[in-house]
């Protein structure tokens, strides 16, 4: 059967400490419970004891009384010095029974000729006590014992005591009982609280030092871990030192598959120039496309290595802000303007000149097909909480695309135009790109009335 938690299951999911103060407190609560009735239960025990031990007493003054009553008398031990075994229905009676004729020869006045049914004693002379009930079902505690006199005589004495008195002690000391264990309990709890903090410490250290990785302020964990995570932190490092070994490596490949394949690309344009006719035109053309695809790859390639690289970030607004400048330079007749949705100065998980390289190839469009506005809105994605996105929003108010052509535009080898000039990627590369990132392009219709998209980025 599946039990579900609701939020409380989402939050053990989530976090280590409050799984391990839960546990704790779970465990404390069984335990101190259990501790507590065991603890009631002894002390009950022990008044009931005490309790027979007083009632016995009782009976044994009863039976003084009755073995020096004269033949054929009717003792009368009177109240034993309790005015309890006086007061009518108190639950404190005695009575004393001929064994030959079952007949009850004396009662304490407190039955006040009420019938009592008891239990008889053994025939061994024996005190013993058990629970009982007296006609008006109060609880009682009864002691009986058979004795035996000299002239051949037996009677049976019952002295009976109320065990109700003792519920009040017994109630009062559980109530003190559990509420000094619940304090105790909820001690051990904050105690719990507070070692689970410090036990954790190192590890929220260890969170820090890989934030700062993260965020390039730091190529490695530094400073002493406890033994326990010394080795989590040795094979961190190492892993680190080996990523980077492997982007340096992949750099450096690159950079000779690139001088390896244009310089001979090169000869052959050059030669194919210099020779002239119908076949060399085709070559010319055919050597030009292998030049672009090989820039295209390799220029992949080399973001491909970029993104493995641990602590890379980018400033945002400060990237936008460049770019605007720019931009604004190149187009004078366009408005370009940047929109703050309340984002401040984020940081996003991507190479500075990647993300320059991005966000001005998809200015530059909007600057090309745009009239007079283009727009660049600045905000965070904050639905899913564990991985918060920076949106970076191009509009503009040109002729845009029918939805019907966003999936073209964005498949492999498309170009929203390339009858215009300029050294952007197009929009199917930059879509690459992002998720190269771990982000997205979006394309949609503009509220200026021209195209959108929606560029996400993971914040840093």
């Amino acid at each position: 059967m599946k039990i579900r938690l609701g939020k409380l299951g989402e939050w053990l999911k989530s976090s280590l400490a409050l799984r391990l103060v839960l546990a704790s407190a779970l465990w404390a609560t069984i335990a101190l419970a259990a501790f507590g009735w065991l603890l009631t239960e002894l002390y009950r025990a022990s008044l009931i004891r005490s309790f027979d031990e007083r009632i016995i007493v009782y009976e044994k003054t009863l039976a003084g009384v009755v073995a020096s009553t004269p033949d054929g008398g009717v003792p009368d031990p009177g109240t034993m010095g309790d005015p309890r075994f006086g007061r009518y229905q108190s639950g404190w009676y005695w009575l004393v029974v001929d064994v030959k004729s079952q007949v009850t020869v004396a009662t304490s006045q407190s039955l006040f000729g009420e019938v009592l049914t008891l239990p008889p004693p053994p025939n061994n002379g024996v005190a013993v006590t058990n629970d009982a009930r007296d006609p008006t079902g109060i609880a009682l505690r009864h002691a009986a014992q058979r004795i035996f006199l000299s002239n051949g005589r037996m009677y049976d004495l019952h002295v009976t005591g109320n065990i109700a008195e003792l519920a009040d002690e017994i109630s009062t000391f559980r109530f003190q009982v559990f509420a000094t264990l619940a304090a105790f309990a909820l001690g051990l709890v904050a105690a719990a609280g507070l070692q689970v903090s410090f036990g954790l410490r190192p590890l929220a250290a260890m969170s820090r030092r890989l934030a700062d990785i993260r965020e390039g302020r730091a190529n490695r964990l530094e400073g002493r871990l406890p033994r326990e995570i010394a080795a989590l932190g040795k094979e961190l490092n190492a892993l680190i030192e080996t990523n980077s070994a492997i982007v340096e490596r992949s750099r450096t490949q690159v950079g000779n598959l690139a001088h390896a394949l244009k310089t001979p690309l090169a000869v052959m344009l050059n030669e194919a120039r210099a020779e002239g006719g119908p076949l060399a035109d085709k070559v010319v053309e055919q050597v030009t496309v292998m030049r672009a695809e090989v820039d295209r790859y390799l220029d992949r390639a080399r973001l491909a290595a970029d993104r493995k690289v641990v602590g890379a970030v980018a400033d945002v607004r400060h990237s936008l802000e460049g770019l605007i400048r720019v931009l604004s330079r190149a187009y004078p007749d366009r408005s370009l303007y940047l929109e703050d949705g309340g984002a401040g100065y984020p940081k996003a998980r991507i190479e500075r000149r990647d993300l320059e390289e991005l966000v001005g190839n998809l200015m530059d469009n909007a600057c090309k097909y745009g009239r007079e506005q283009v727009r660049i809105a600045l905000s965070i994605d904050r639905s899913d909480r564990d991985r918060p996105l920076v949106e970076i929003r191009v509009e503009d108010d040109g002729p845009g695309l029918p939805p019907s052509s966003y999936a073209e535009v964005l498949g492999r080898g498309k170009r929203l135009d390339e009858t215009l000039p300029g050294s952007g990627f197009g929009l199917a590369i930059a879509a690459e790109i992002a998720e190269t990132y771990g982000g997205s392009l979006v394309l949609d219709r503009a509220a200026l009335g021209g195209l959108a998209v929606t560029l996400r980025i993971p914040l840093s």
